[in-house]
């Protein structure tokens, strides 16, 4: 049966026919973070024609690593396996920014229960959807002196591997920035702020209509956010599938069919 028309929910539980290629994908992900970093550190010169590329390729890993462990809050990286799938999103997260595993599944399955409320840590505070002042108040729920003492001691090794201080913030600090401002922007305030009118979704979200490839290299599908808290379990490489499934069910029903 083709995706295009297939019913969503027979494509978007997890299942054992792609159970492996979740871990497959996870552990790509995280390995060519590390690679490539590594390589930007202690090989790429700093200043030269390929820095602009060096600096975009180690972001998008960095977002790599965050949606791998998200992927793992949620079982879909290795389903049906949990210590496996816990050992990779655990190790995903703690490089990502020195988060907790099971401070993060707890506020993230909160956020899945109480999406764009006053009992959601993701959301703005007070209801303030202010871009700077929904940040603010993210980071406050979220980072604490032990991340900011886990980032210190990953600074160091970045500054020692790199041998420079322009090689640090070039490949490790403006990448991490950048990175943590797409999560942010793609899933968490646009996919979660007010539309004119108000929420429609039941989940109180929206997916960003955006064409495939602009869609993984803007945050890996997670803009596809109706059709994340609709099917939680999809992994992120399938959001697309069950984007299509859903505007196809949703045509067929405006056809009569």
């Amino acid at each position: 049966m083709s995706t295009a028309t297939a019913p969503v929910g027979a494509i978007a539980p997890p299942i054992a026919d792609y159970a492996w290629r979740g871990v497959f994908i996870g552990v790509g992900v995280v390995s060519l973070w590390a690679i490539h970093l590594f390589y930007a550190l202690t090989v790429a010169p700093t200043f030269y024609w390929a820095t602009p590329f060096h600096i975009a390729l180690q972001s998008f890993l960095n977002v790599g690593l965050f949606i791998t462990a998200h992927d793992a809050i949620h079982g879909s990286l290795a389903p049906g396996k949990r210590r496996l799938n816990d050992a990779v999103g655990a190790t995903a997260i703690f490089l990502y920014g020195g988060f907790v595993w099971k401070k993060m599944c707890e506020n993230h399955h909160a956020h899945h229960a109480n999406p764009a409320t006053d009992r959601d840590p993701d959301f703005a505070e007070d209801g303030d959807e202010r871009p700077l002042r929904w940040l603010l108040a993210f980071m406050k729920r979220y980072y604490s002196w032990f991340n900011f003492s886990v980032m210190f001691v990953y600074v160091m090794i970045a500054w020692w591997l790199s041998g420079s201080y322009p090689g640090m913030f070039l490949y490790f600090a403006i990448p991490a920035w950048i990175s943590a401002g797409q999560l942010f922007m793609f899933g968490i305030y646009l996919p979660h702020r007010t539309p004119p009118g108000g929420h429609t979704h039941p989940h109180r979200t929206v997916t960003l209509d955006y064409p495939e490839w602009l869609s993984f290299l803007a945050c890996y599908h997670f803009g596809y956010h109706e059709e994340h808290h609709d099917y939680p379990g999809a992994p992120w490489w399938r959001l697309p599938a069950v984007r299509r499934a859903a505007l196809a069910s949703k045509s067929s029903s405006r056809d009569g069919i």
